[in-house]
């Protein structure tokens, strides 16, 4: 194996573990665990404190931002070894972009006081470099050409922008703390249409907990987030099970296909196991994984779709 692909292989299972702590942090409460940037308390290490509570989510905080640190370094490694061997230079770049401009939404999501808007960015942002890397990855790659499977390639793509949409979903879920806006199952609060706020649910430039016009944010503002997650999960499993069907029919992406309808059920599963429970914090944290695994078996369908190519000999 060559020392780039090592390099960009390491990367793309280090941006991994940033995505899935980083929704830990969020999970856990930990977010303003250090309420400066991007020092915690004025120091690189935080100092003890009286509440162990506060002090653990000092800690969990600063792993994270160690570990963001970590993971730009190696991406600056991967866009100058791209320059060297001239490959992948513009998606190495642009993946460069991505992780200075992802810095600048954690500084601010901290600054500005955890703003829904910010943070749900900032999970897309965290999404966004996770599928690049992806990609970057698959080039490393000699694959056998099949023009067999461009012939998925509307159902695949459809399926990863359902994947997109929901994950941008869960994350104003997340950020709002909405996730037992609806504490029963099927319906919510015993109604399939509960009192609903669409309004100020989806209202993105404002204060965590506020309306736009800085009132308290209504309960039924909360159930129409959590409503509206729900409601999309059922779209997502339709579009990408439509996806994976289809490219079950073609041999050579059976595996994928199987793979993707494997995680597509586990995450629906995750997801209404979270509401039965209560929302426990590790189920909850895998719920974000399983989210950034199924993001990562629709992005390799349509890697292979989209180049015309093959993933078995």
């Amino acid at each position: 194996m060559s020392n780039y692909r090592a390099l960009v292989l390491a990367t793309l299972a280090l941006a991994f573990v940033v995505v899935v702590v980083g929704a830990y942090v969020r999970l856990s409460d930990a977010g303003l665990g250090c309420p400066d940037w991007p020092l915690c308390y004025g120091q690189p290490v935080p100092a003890q404190m009286p509440d162990d509570l506060a002090h653990a989510k000092a800690w969990t905080e600063m792993g994270h931002r160690y570990l963001a640190a970590a993971l730009g370094l190696l991406l600056l490694f991967v866009f100058f070894m791209s320059l060297r061997k001239r490959q992948s230079r513009s998606l190495a770049a642009a993946l460069v972009l991505l992780v200075v401009f992802q810095a600048t939404l954690g500084m601010w999501t901290v600054t500005m006081l955890l703003k829904p808007a910010l943070v749900t960015a900032h999970l897309l942002g965290g999404m966004a470099m996770l599928a690049l890397l992806v990609w970057l990855a698959l080039q490393q790659f000699d694959f056998v050409g099949d023009p067999r499977t461009r012939a998925v390639r509307l159902p695949v793509l459809l399926g990863l922008v359902a994947g997109v949409v929901q994950i941008a979903l869960g994350g104003w879920v997340s950020a709002n703390y909405a996730a037992l806006a609806c504490p029963d199952l099927p319906g919510c609060m015993g109604q399939a249409l509960p009192p609903m706020d669409f309004a100020n649910a989806f209202h993105v430039l404002r204060e965590l907990g506020h309306t736009g016009e800085g009132e308290l944010l209504p309960r039924e503002a909360l159930t129409a987030i959590h409503w509206t997650h729900r409601v999309f999960a059922l779209v997502l499993v339709a579009v990408a099970g439509w996806a994976a069907l289809k490219a079950s029919r073609i041999a050579a992406l059976r595996p994928l296909a199987a793979l993707t309808g494997i995680l597509l059920l586990l995450q629906f599963s995750l997801g209404v196991a979270n509401v039965a429970l209560g929302l426990p914090l590790a189920l909850a944290a895998a719920h974000n994984a399983g989210a950034a695994l199924l993001l990562i078996s629709l992005v390799v369908l349509n890697f292979f779709a989209f180049r015309g190519l093959r993933p078995f000999r």
